[in-house]
């Protein structure tokens, strides 16, 4: 990721090889690539010469992707391929998401998946006007992906899996009816919380009940955020779907379990990361969603401009029991008020 962000502020100046890329075969390796990486540090530093390492990471990156690309393109030339998939870490790779856009333009849709991806093919769909069916888009509208949920008004259309706050805290006020202040902790960076937060918030009010805001971009100042809640006295914590506070979670769900305060969070990862309850939507009933809407373009000749973006009506509660049994909580009152309750443990490994 950071190589990623680095390489976006630097220039290819670096003269890296690429390994086996005009060759007639599907095979590629790095190993030359990194020795020659080596050596050019080592080189400078003997010379007293300073490397940029923008320009580092920007030339290394387009090495990468040079050979990722064309041997991604010779296998689509060569087998009868109907759909492309990128998966794993290095789909978060802003970069290939870029070139991929760029240069893989004859198919019939793009399905992306998470906000991120989806308005990198907003960008890149702009003029060929492919297309674009996203997946697992938190708040379109606010993302600018479409004018309104039913109405896109472009290229663009597909499903979300937005949040429903007023379910989380349905849920968070059924296993505790005497609670008198929650803690809200986000990074206030996303887009995607900025919706459920002020949907919380609403909610809360409602309820009269006090809230304290505590926010973080980072693992250190969500840790710091955190312990502040808990010196604060909340009685819960809610989290909408925000992926900074859960690739923290492993580091900060000790400290809630420790004051006995519940954290409730907007996806099942978070539970799998020590968090009390994940709550989000069914994601098998996103991706078919998802394909029912391909479908109708592809076949039933539906126009994105029109079709509208589709939401999920209940979700899953993920209980993570390990938590439920330390902070003493009978969760069996969610029975009945989603579409689900699953159990799971925390999983150290799990990020």
């Amino acid at each position: 990721r950071e190589i990623d962000e680095l390489a976006h502020k630097g220039k290819d100046v670096y003269d890296f090889p690429r390994a086996m890329i005009k060759e007639d075969h599907l095979e590629f390796s790095f190993s030359g690539l990194k020795s020659a990486f080596i050596n050019l540090h080592h080189n400078a530093e003997q010379k007293g010469e300073v490397l940029v390492k923008e320009d580092l990471c920007a030339s290394f990156q387009a090495a990468v992707l040079d050979i990722l690309l064309a041997k991604t393109k010779k296998a689509l030339e060569r087998y009868p391929v109907k759909t492309l998939v990128v998966a794993g870490g290095v789909a978060a790779n802003q970069g290939l998401r870029e070139r991929l856009a760029e240069e893989i333009t004859d198919v019939d849709v793009i399905i992306p998946i998470a906000t991120p991806t989806a308005m990198i093919m907003q960008a890149a769909t702009e003029e060929n006007q492919i297309p674009v069916v996203f997946s697992a888009v938190s708040d379109p509208v606010t993302a600018g992906l479409v004018e309104s949920m039913d109405k896109p008004g472009s290229n663009i259309t597909g499903t979300s899996d937005a949040l429903n706050t007023e379910a989380v805290m349905d849920l968070m006020f059924a296993a505790n009816k005497d609670i008198k202040k929650v803690g809200l902790l986000y990074n206030k960076s996303q887009d995607s919380s900025t919706v459920p937060i002020q949907d919380a918030k609403d909610y809360l009010d409602k309820k009269g009940v006090e809230y304290v805001e505590k926010t973080g971009t980072t693992n250190d100042e969500i840790s710091l955020a955190a312990d502040a809640l808990v010196a604060a006295g909340v009685d819960a914590v809610f989290t909408p779907t925000d992926n900074t506070v859960m690739t923290a979670e492993l580091a900060i769900y000790e400290k809630f379990v420790e004051a006995g305060i519940p954290h409730y969070a907007g996806a099942d990862s978070f539970a799998l990361n020590g968090a009390f309850c994940g709550f989000g939507v069914n994601y098998v009933d996103l991706g078919t969603a998802t394909a029912d809407i391909v479908v109708d373009i592809l076949v039933n000749g539906k126009d994105p401009a029109t079709t509208a973006v589709q939401t999920m009506s209940n979700g899953i509660a993920t209980v993570n029991t390990d938590v439920a049994s330390q902070l003493g909580i009978d969760y069996s009152v969610f029975d009945g008020m989603c579409e689900k309750v699953v159990e799971i443990q925390t999983a150290e490994e799990f990020e």
